[in-house]
């Protein structure tokens, strides 16, 4: 009767790795948010190049610019990414797996607070440019559709570890909704990277000490189970 036996122990992650790793990332986060809002000219200078560059391309084929807003508007939207979240916690909590239903959607909530925070407390302005192709609103600093993409990705393939399709699909978002937003010239790489690191930081935070769940269906292991009178 396997709904009598209990579950297999799970392992809790790695705090030491996690927690360097999210030490690491805070401190990044933290660098290139004091040089942008010290208006660093080395790394202004990046952006400006990186944005004109992708800016001219977008220009001149306005195929590509149809194809990318999309990804960019509708494929990775930050509202896309938080139905997704919406959908793992209530799976989640109809697997009885409340604690991590609780943490994913905390997750999901810190990425909007941190990310309007910062636009409000750094007042980054976008790029402005005489032929636009695409418009965004709020300040540039950091961009929310990189924070929040990178935030329920990664917290769905912690889910998920195993498995190749989400991996994969994980990279090409995470990676892909940066350079979207970059490409329609509503952000600069800075404010893409910022993204991409502190939603590293808020999912690994939101992981600290967790469990995965064990896997469904999978019947768990008894240290009497098989033996006589068992």
């Amino acid at each position: 009767m396997h709904h009598l036996l209990p579950r297999r122990p799970v392992r809790p992650l790695r705090l030491t790795a996690l927690v360097c790793t999210a030490v690491l990332c805070t401190a990044l986060a933290l660098a290139l948010t004091v040089l942008v809002a010290l208006r660093w000219r080395p790394l202004l200078t990046v952006d400006v190049r990186v944005s004109d560059a992708l800016h001219a391309h977008a220009v001149a084929h306005p195929g590509w610019v149809d194809v990318v807003r999309v990804f960019s508007d509708w494929v990775w939207d930050p509202w896309t990414m938080r139905a997704l979240a919406a959908v793992a916690v209530l799976a989640l909590v109809l697997r009885g797996e409340r604690e991590l239903a609780v943490r994913f959607a905390a997750a999901t909530v810190a990425a909007t607070l941190v990310s309007q925070g910062l636009k409000a407390l750094v007042g980054r302005a976008r790029p402005v440019w005489p032929d636009p192709v695409a418009t965004a609103d709020y300040a540039a600093y950091p961009s929310g559709h990189a924070l929040t993409a990178t935030v329920v990705c990664v917290l769905l393939l912690w889910l998920a570890p195993r498995s190749w399709p989400l991996r994969v699909a994980v990279v090409v978002s995470v990676v892909g909704v940066g350079l979207t937003r970059v490409y329609l010239g509503v952000h600069w790489s800075s404010d893409v990277m910022a993204g991409w690191l502190l939603g590293g930081v808020v999912a690994l935070v939101a992981l600290a000490g967790a469990r995965r769940p064990a896997p469904a269906g999978r019947a768990p292991s008894s240290p009497g189970a098989g033996q006589p009178g068992s």
